[in-house]
């Protein structure tokens, strides 16, 4: 059973506190409604490799075997997420962080566990209460931005007229007014996210599932696309779950940083971040809870040297955009 890090803000960040206490201790409120629960979720990928060094009996003329292997990605992962959170999810490369979003998105159905979406089991949930958005907006590039945005309500069979009002509205939204007639090519990467975004709210989903929307993004973008989501959470109420490499990124917009281990197939640590939004970057609890996740983050590893290679001693303010990325993923 993992513990929780309850990090609560205040107002003068000279109070801040820091401690452990008990997953069970973070569990919803009666009075919030759950709207996503994941029981023992499992996932292992099977195959087979080549093992030259094999002793097995189906040895080929040329040394080599062919062995069975099982990669466990998850291992009897619970988590609760209340309607309207907004819960951050980081880890390292190969985790599961990813995986986990396509079981929830429907893309992966070969896992075991129980899984409800607003008490109702995902297999009678419709997929529409339950959108993905990727780092590329994936975008139909022969369509403006309207049409990009009307296409899932023209396949509902939503009327013309209905669908220009949803559609207007949500292109507002997100402030894409002026370039609701542009192709896909006259938007910058930022602009193209915005309209994924807006075509993902148009259904009305109950949750946003949202895998590195904002990775390839330069750091100005990336920022003031912070704001925008945030304001568009306000607005709707959408529960977001929303996979990062980047700590700051997770901290920054998410009511809890939850932190995935490959090392135990599930969830190591939670960081609950009780700040008002708009938040700094630079404030101290940010600061500090982000240091918390880094020192957490290098048990993740088989040595600690390859953080303390790469980033020293950590400080947001030199480094705002850091990535939590394996040393593997370094090397490619």
């Amino acid at each position: 059973m993992s513990s929780v890090e309850m990090v609560r803000g205040e107002e003068d960040a000279r109070t801040n506190k820091v401690t452990d206490t008990d997953t069970n201790t973070n569990a919803s409120k009666n009075s919030e409604k759950e709207m996503v629960i994941l029981e023992n979720i499992s996932k292992a990928y099977n195959g087979n490799k080549t093992n030259r060094n094999s002793s097995n009996v189906n040895t080929s003329r040329s040394g080599s075997s062919t062995v069975l292997f099982e990669h466990i990605v998850l291992d009897n992962l619970n988590l609760r997420i209340t309607e309207g959170e907004f819960v951050t999810i980081v880890g390292p490369s190969g985790c599961g962080k990813s995986t986990l979003l396509n079981i929830l998105a429907g893309i992966d159905t070969s896992y075991t566990g129980k899984i409800l979406i607003d008490g109702a089991s995902i297999k009678r949930s419709p997929d529409t209460d339950r959108i993905i958005i990727f780092q590329e907006g994936a975008l139909f590039p022969w369509l403006t931005v309207y049409e990009n945005i009307e296409f899932g309500l023209k396949i509902a069979k939503i009327s013309k007229e209905k669908r220009r009002e949803i559609v207007m509205h949500y292109i507002d939204l997100v402030q894409l007014t002026s370039f609701a007639h542009a192709f896909v090519h006259q938007l910058s990467g930022g602009m193209k996210q915005r309209v994924a975004i807006a075509r993902a709210l148009v259904l009305n989903p109950k949750i946003l599932l949202m895998d590195e929307p904002f990775a390839a993004l330069d750091v100005q973008t990336r920022r003031m696309l912070y704001d925008q989501l945030v304001k568009i959470h306000e607005k709707t109420n959408k529960t977001i779950l929303f996979v990062t490499h980047n700590i700051n990124e997770a901290v920054a917009l998410g009511d809890r940083a939850i932190i995935i281990s490959p090392k135990i197939a599930g969830i190591k640590k939670e960081f609950k971040i009780d700040l008002p939004r708009p938040r700094q970057l630079d404030h101290p609890l940010i600061n500090s809870i982000t240091n918390a996740i880094i020192e957490e983050s290098k048990e993740m590893y088989t040595s600690n040297s390859y953080f303390t290679s790469r980033y020293g001693n950590y400080s947001t303010e030199s480094k705002p955009d850091l990535e939590l990325e394996s040393p593997q993923s370094q090397l490619a």
